[in-house]
């Protein structure tokens, strides 16, 4: 029996203050969606528009080479991640080496059809709206990025020199111990990866958390009513021209965003 997946809508806008540093995509009985961290370390000026970038597209490949490959079948989800994330450390070698703290990050979450399953394996901040057969809606969520940042300061003013000090550091620490997680290029970073299992969906969202934002914002009140509404092609357009119309008219400035639904088939 063969799984895989069909499209019914996908949707992406690129941001305001850098190149589009998201991708998504699916192959076989897997999907992906990948959110490139915005750098803030010195570059390492990997062949791409920006390093995060590069990161994105070398993950979409990967993942996808992963996914068609005919040994990767016995493979959970965070096995999956893992072999991806070898294929960007051996990419990686010949262009900067060893390096690993200035390498760029993401967040990513991989979901793989096993079965009458659904694995669910995320880094950091995608979010993955699932429905079931019956209609009901769960949001899977490993962590929010600037999370413990965030809390650090919570309560009093922080000057933009102080926040963004204390946002490099945290990059600097990402992947030990104790703190955030991400894509990058080390392996055993899917040790990290939060891994849900539910039974097998009617449909599937993959979203980025500049999408996500439809709900910050309140243009939407809940995952089940953002997947209602991104749900067709012209939903989903509506609801990411809603929302960019939104962060014009309070002056914010828009990250990328990306929605990708889709719905399992299987073949005999």
């Amino acid at each position: 029996m063969t799984h895989r997946w069909e499209t019914v809508a996908r949707v992406q806008s690129e941001g305001d203050a850098h190149p589009q540093e998201d991708s998504c995509g699916f192959g076989g009985p897997d999907a992906w969606i990948i959110d490139g961290a915005t750098a803030l370390l010195e570059p390492l000026d990997l062949p791409a528009a920006s390093d995060p970038q590069w990161l994105a597209q070398a993950l979409s490949t990967a993942l996808a080479r992963v996914a068609t490959s005919e040994v990767s079948g016995s493979l959970g989800a965070r096995e999956r991640l893992a072999a991806a994330l070898r294929r960007i450390d051996a990419v990686a070698q010949p262009l900067v080496g060893a390096e690993r703290i200035r390498f760029p990050s993401a967040a990513v979450s991989l979901v793989h059809l096993d079965g009458d399953e659904l694995e669910v394996a995320s880094l950091a901040d995608c979010r993955v709206l699932i429905r079931d057969a019956d209609g009901v809606t769960t949001e899977v969520l490993a962590e929010l990025a600037d999370r413990k940042v965030s809390a650090a300061w919570e309560g009093r003013e922080v000057s933009p020199e102080e926040k963004r000090q204390a946002q490099r550091r945290d990059r600097e620490l990402r992947n030990t111990p104790g703190n955030l997680w991400v894509a990058r290029r080390e392996p055993e970073a899917v040790a990290g990866a939060h891994l849900t299992r539910v039974s097998r969906p009617r449909l599937v969202a993959l979203l980025s958390d500049g999408a996500w934002r439809a709900v910050d914002l309140g243009l939407v009140a809940s995952a089940e009513e953002f997947l209602d509404r991104a749900s067709t092609p012209q939903g989903a357009l509506a609801l990411l021209t809603e929302l960019r119309d939104e962060q014009a008219r309070i002056g914010e400035t828009a990250d990328d965003a990306t929605i990708l639904v889709l719905r399992p088939l299987t073949a005999g």
